[in-house]
């Protein structure tokens, strides 16, 4: 005779490797260190700053030519 499969078990054991191939999944694509989230937030906050302050003069020189 065959061995016995207890099959809550082997229906537990299935979940669970599942469970563990899509936490996998996750911290590849969103696993990211604290330090390099605060990095890519300022460095963002940095170009729009610069994108900004240009704009403004550019608004600025164009208000002055036309008078």
């Amino acid at each position: 005779m065959g061995d016995l499969v207890n099959l809550k078990r082997f229906k537990k054991r299935a979940e669970r490797h599942q469970s563990e191939q899509q936490a996998e999944t996750n911290r590849t694509r969103f696993g990211r260190s604290k330090s390099e989230r605060i990095l890519d937030e300022r460095r963002g906050n940095r170009a729009s700053e610069l994108l900004d302050q240009h704009l403004l003069d550019q608004q600025r020189i164009d208000g002055e030519d036309a008078s």
